[in-house]
């Protein structure tokens, strides 16, 4: 795993300093495996960085759940509002933005060869989301670690033609989607480029079809996906040191993640779900080699249990957490979640006093 950049790192820890000085950014955490003073004040940029760098022993567990915010939510000082009120109220280690810029559907793409008619989206298409981010790092980064979500190119050539057509369209001609799926690519890279530019910490990028069922084991992802997802991770990841590689399942279930072993990011978030089996979130972590997030469905307790199912389903995840460690959902929780839910969730991960 790549290390952390010195400069960047001492830069996050100044801004946690300013934060732990104001109150803002840190929470009283009582312990984790190894017995924290109740009294001692963590702060959540220190936290995240600090288990990233991997100079010591994990001894908090960060928390990254994430939601979408619904229609009226997604844009403007609105969106600004709602994404701080979420990373107040929860208490979750990161202010993450969600996207919400989807490509306009074309009806023009109809076949292979018309993803040769694909539009180039410049910088003023991102402008509403740009903005969102621009606001929440001012926001929030003295708070802790902002994440911009990103798409794959995949995922965004769904959003233009629908995912069925695109699955249909690189099944029948591969070289023709390709085209289209280069100036996705360029474009996506500006938006990253912009976020940058404007300071998020990092990115939560999204990859789709690996999975078992929608390519069955052709080349398609191999020759096709993958090539474009990692001209886009490599990008943010050449100069951010908070990524996170989300192996989104919303298409299907995986049976191998071999192929993802050489995508970058310093975390890894996926169901632990593979093939027929359940793996724990040590087993991945020691199959990808880096800190992983995840340990909860996203349509399980936190969206669907009492207080007490959470409290007992967190810690029995912590129990046996690997090294390095933040506990998440595989994907996005339903947009209904209650908010209450997912505090209970952080307040139990955060007060975790192991076995």
């Amino acid at each position: 795993m790549k290390n952390l950049k010195r400069r960047n790192f001492i830069k996050s820890v100044g801004l946690a300093t300013v934060a732990s000085a104001t109150g803002m950014g840190s929470i009283i955490a009582t312990s984790c495996k190894t017995k924290r003073k109740s009294s001692e004040i963590v702060n959540k940029r220190d936290a995240v960085f600090g288990l990233l760098s991997g100079d010591k022993t994990q001894e908090y567990y960060p928390v990254g759940i994430f939601k979408h915010f619904g229609k009226g939510h997604k844009f403007g000082d609105i969106a600004v509002k709602t994404h701080m009120e979420y990373f107040r109220f929860t208490g979750i280690d990161f202010v993450k933005i969600q996207y919400e810029q989807s490509f306009p559907r074309l009806d023009i793409i109809q076949k292979p060869s018309d993803w040769l008619k694909m539009p180039f989206y410049k910088k003023d298409y991102y402008k509403d989301q740009l903005y969102v981010v621009k606001e929440l790092v001012k926001k929030g980064k003295s708070l802790a670690p902002v994440i911009a979500t990103i798409y794959s190119p995949f995922m965004c050539a769904g959003h233009t033609a629908s995912k069925k057509i695109v699955v249909e369209h690189l099944n029948q001609d591969p070289d023709k989607v390709k085209k289209g799926m280069e100036i996705i690519t360029d474009s996506l890279l500006i938006f990253a480029k912009e976020c940058i530019k404007l300071g998020v910490d990092g990115f939560l990028a999204s990859t789709q079809g690996g999975d078992a069922t929608t390519f069955q084991g052709s080349n398609i992802f191999s020759e096709y996906i993958k090539p474009a997802d990692l001209v886009v991770m490599n990008e943010i990841n050449n100069v951010c040191d908070c990524n996170i590689l989300h192996i989104c399942d919303e298409g299907g279930d995986y049976d191998d993640l071999t192929p993802f072993l050489d995508y970058p990011g310093q975390i890894i978030n996926c169901s632990t779900k593979v093939g027929d089996k359940w793996l724990t979130p040590s087993d991945l972590y020691n199959f990808f080699g880096r800190t992983f997030m995840g340990g909860m469905k996203k349509r399980g307790v936190i969206p669907n249990g009492t207080k007490q199912e959470i409290h007992d389903k967190v810690s029995k995840v912590l129990d046996t957490a690997p090294e390095r460690f933040i506990l998440g959902t595989d994907c996005t929780v339903p947009l209904d979640t209650d908010w209450k839910n997912i505090k209970k969730a952080v307040e139990t991960a955060h007060s975790y006093q192991g076995k």
